[in-house]
This record gives structure tokens, C-alpha cells and sequence, in this order.
């Protein structure tokens, strides 16, 4: 009687949490993937047992389109076998390892938001105590993330080449060229936040725009400024990984994706996707604990 009241209660406490509703959403993708690998490889796979003038029945074609070698669509448990391959059963130090691949990606991904959040910062406070920067900077800001990255990356590196500029420096450069965005107009934002009220008390406290700066707008720019941080990480991996795709000696997952495209390795593009995709949620994740600590040591309830 115990475990069939447990059982009911057991499914309440999921369906009202987090974990279930991502569950479901997996599930349901999960069978969609399947279903679209299907119908993508059942072309391929039907020629291959032409080819080997081979009597197949459908589940011979089911199974076959779940493991082809090169498949336009690779099936998700060939992907996840790809995924422990490289990363669990590859020494780290292999250039087959999506270990080291990653660890390369990250290595400028890492400098790159360091450079971008900075620069960000830096202008957000330019912008906001300078009526004239804001006009004057502000809309070159804007404009500069309307130029397709895929296609300013090549520029970059080139005409850093030119300088003897080479390694990660270049990588790092296009990261924080994403980075800076987000973090410029968050911090502005954030900065801008105080009510009208409260800057008017720090004049009657005749405070100066240095403690105006630090005791007021800067702690309320805080929420704006992780908020903005999680998103400019996540643009920096990508930038990285459009800088490994057009400066590939190097390594990195954007090195993987191009040698997968180049000899039609589908799983090997997919399981890098993956994986990239991994290391920029850890990233947030570690972003947002940071600000749940910050947050907690300035006393926000959020």
C-alpha cells in the first residue's frame, strides 16, 4: 500500500520540479531525432544494400540507418558513442581527443572574455559620464555587430599575421570582439539603473561622480552585469570556434568541425557540436554561480 501511494507522490514532486518538464522535452526530441535519421539515411542505406546486391528486410533498413559510417544524419547513440570514444577512452593529450581539442577552445575562449568584458565595462562607464561618447560611440558599437563574424574572423587573423601577431592572440581577439557587446550594454544599463531620487540624495550628500560611481551605480549594475556576463561567455566559445575554423592548425573544436566537413565525418561534426556546446553551459553555470555568491555577499534577494 506504501509504494503505491509513494509511487503517485513520487510523479507529483517531479511534474511540480524542473527535472520532469526537461525530461519530457528530451524524450519527445529524442524520437523526433530518430525518426528524421531515418527518413535522411534510408536513401543511403537502400543504395548500400544495392550496391552489395543484398536482400534486406525493414529491420535490416532500421538498423542501417542507425549505423552508417557516414551518415547525413548521425543517430543520438552514435553520437554519445563518439563522445566517450574521444573524450573518455582517448589519452587527453591526443589530438583526437575532444579533450584537447576543448581545453585549446577554452584557452581562448577564457582570454577572450577577459579582454571583452573588460573593454565592455570599460566603455559602459565612458558612455555613461560622457553625454558626447555616448553619442559618438554608442551607434559604432551597435554597428559593428552587424558584420558577420564568419567573415570579419579571416580579416582578423590576416592582418594580425601580418604583424607577427599569431597563436592565440588572434582567436582571443574575435572572442572578445563578441564578448564586449552584450557586457557594453548590460553595464549601461545597469549603470543607468539608480532611481533619479537617489542620485539627487548623493548631490545633497554633495557626494562626488567618484562616489556617486562606487557606492551607487556600480552596486546596482551588478544583476545587469552577470545577466550580461552568462550571454558574452557563450559568445566568446563562439567566437573561438569560428577562429579555430579559419586558423585550424591549432587545434580546437572549430579544428574538428572543419576536418569532420572536409572528409564527410558527420558524427565526428556532430559529437564536437556537442561537446562545445557542453563546455559553454559549464561556463554559464559557473558565471551563474558567481553571481549567486556576489549576490548573497551584497545582500540581493533574487
Amino acid at each position: 500500500m506504501s509504494t503505491e501511494r509513494g509511487a503517485p507522490r513520487l510523479l507529483q514532486r517531479l511534474s511540480a520540479g524542473n527535472a520532469f518538464p526537461i525530461f519530457v522535452v528530451v524524450f519527445f526530441i529524442l524520437i523526433i531525432w530518430y525518426v528524421a535519421a531515418f527518413f535522411m539515411n534510408l536513401d543511403l542505406q537502400r543504395d548500400a544494400f544495392a550496391n552489395a546486391d543484398q536482400a534486406y528486410s525493414t529491420s535490416d533498413l532500421v538498423e542501417g540507418t542507425m549505423s552508417q559510417d557516414r551518415p547525413r544524419l548521425p543517430a543520438p547513440h552514435q553520437i554519445a558513442a563518439e563522445i566517450d570514444k574521444t573524450v573518455f577512452e582517448l589519452s587527453p593529450s591526443s589530438k583526437r581527443s575532444l579533450v584537447y581539442h576543448g581545453a585549446v577552445t577554452l584557452e581562448a575562449t577564457l582570454l577572450g572574455f577577459a579582454i571583452g568584458s573588460a573593454l565592455g565595462m570599460l566603455l559602459a562607464v565612458m558612455i555613461v559620464h560622457a553625454a558626447s561618447l555616448e553619442r559618438s560611440l554608442m551607434p559604432w558599437i551597435i554597428a559593428s555587430q552587424t558584420i558577420p563574424i564568419i567573415a570579419l574572423a579571416p580579416m582578423i587573423v590576416v592582418i594580425m599575421n601580418q604583424f607577427d601577431v599569431t597563436g592565440i592572440v588572434p582567436k582571443a581577439t574575435i572572442s572578445a570582439y563578441l564578448s564586449f557587446f552584450p557586457v557594453t550594454v548590460g553595464m549601461v544599463k545597469g549603470l543607468r539603473s539608480p532611481d533619479p531620487l537617489q542620485l539627487d540624495l548623493m548631490r545633497t550628500y554633495s557626494a562626488t561622480r567618484f562616489q556617486t560611481f562606487f557606492k551607487l551605480r556600480a552596486p546596482a549594475s551588478v544583476p545587469f552585469l552577470f545577466a550580461s556576463l552568462k550571454v558574452a561567455v557563450a559568445a566568446s566559445l563562439v567566437g573561438a570556434v569560428v577562429a579555430e575554423m579559419t586558423k585550424s592548425e591549432d587545434g580546437g573544436f572549430g579544428a574538428r568541425l572543419l576536418a569532420g566537413s572536409y572528409y564527410g565525418q558527420t558524427i565526428q561534426i556532430w559529437a564536437a557540436l556537442f561537446a562545445a556546446a557542453f563546455c559553454a553551459a559549464m561556463l554559464v553555470m559557473l558565471v551563474g554561480m558567481v553571481d549567486r555568491a556576489v549576490s548573497k555577499r551584497m545582500g540581493y534577494v533574487r
